[in-house]
């Protein structure tokens, strides 16, 4: 064998090396959804995850989309003072993300406001709805909006994607490039987020159990592809269109903003205050992206100001 047909196979050895690790790691189903608290509902596009927060048989319902790479834990926090103020909060794992199924589908704007439709649905939720949304969650639950005014009391956005266009240039040449950027994201992606896990406890000060569980979101298969195929689909969508028909259809906005919020621009509060003048905007100081895990009471305190005075 020659040296160059040594070094080719070096060389694809390597470029298949993240594939095959991706499907070495276990999947989730059932019998690991059986040991957490929750349920599991079956949904046209596969099983679902979700929790009720509390008790409550009456009240207003509060329902609760997280963003692009932390699951429904990140609610915890803001859930329990929700609870204080009367709400039922409904919280749910987007697919491909923590205890929810990782379909092959290409994650949309269809894909999750079906997912988001179809669990409203399926807990009978007829509507008067606080709908919640946090990063690329503030972008599903805007498109959510956008289509279903009716079904709402109110959309609160937190750190909301979907307004000023993201920046990463990592992620954008992998969201770029077809399977090239595929294996530079499967490569780069797990080594950053867990450092972005380490940050999240030692510099933001947030609980050891929930940057673990930040960083364990690795271990899954399936949830790298799928944050990857929402950066291609999902995260580059600018939705001023959504926007302007959320304040035409006179649903109450409110936005909540990070001050030092590295992943979202505060450019968007300005050009939300230009797509809906009629939009309530507030501002977490000494905030960062992590803003719904460091600062819950902050964010509730916000969001009381803004809808009970």
């Amino acid at each position: 064998m020659s040296w160059a047909a040594i070094l080719f196979g070096l060389i694809f050895a390597g470029f298949l090396a993240p594939f095959i690790r991706e499907l070495r790691k276990p999947v989730v189903n059932d019998k690991v959804r059986a040991e957490v608290p929750g349920k599991s509902v079956r949904l046209s596009q596969g099983t679902t995850h979700c929790r009720w927060l509390n008790d409550k048989v009456r009240g207003p319902v509060a329902v609760c989309v997280h963003g692009l790479t932390t699951p429904s834990f990140v609610w915890d926090g803001i859930a329990d003072r929700l609870d204080q103020l009367g709400y039922r909060v409904l919280v749910y794992d987007l697919y491909g993300r923590g205890l929810s199924d990782r379909p092959a589908a290409p994650q949309t704007r269809d894909f999750f406001v079906r997912q988001l439709s179809d669990l409203i649905a399926h807990e009978k939720i007829e509507g008067d709805i606080t709908l919640i949304g946090y990063s690329m969650g503030g972008q599903i639950a805007t498109c959510y909006a956008a289509e279903h005014p009716d079904m709402l009391r109110r959309l609160v956005l937190i750190a909301p994607a979907g307004v000023a266009r993201l920046g990463g240039t990592v992620n954008r040449v992998a969201a770029g490039l077809p399977v090239l950027g595929d294996w530079l994201f499967r490569v780069v992606f797990p080594i950053r987020h867990r450092k972005a896990a380490t940050r999240l406890r030692d510099d933001q000060g947030a609980p050891a159990d929930v940057a673990a569980a930040q960083a364990a979101q690795l271990d899954w298969r399936g949830f790298v592809p799928s944050v990857l195929s929402s950066l291609r689909r999902m995260i580059p969508e600018v939705l001023e269109d959504e926007h302007r028909r959320i304040g035409a259809a006179g649903v109450p906005v409110l936005a909540i903003w990070a001050e030092r919020d590295e992943s979202i621009p505060l450019s968007g509060m300005g050009l939300l205050a230009n797509w809906n003048r009629e939009a309530e905007q507030a501002q977490i100081p000494g905030a960062s992206h992590w803003v719904t895990i460091t600062h819950p009471q902050e964010v509730v305190t916000a969001f009381r100001k803004a809808v009970h005075g």
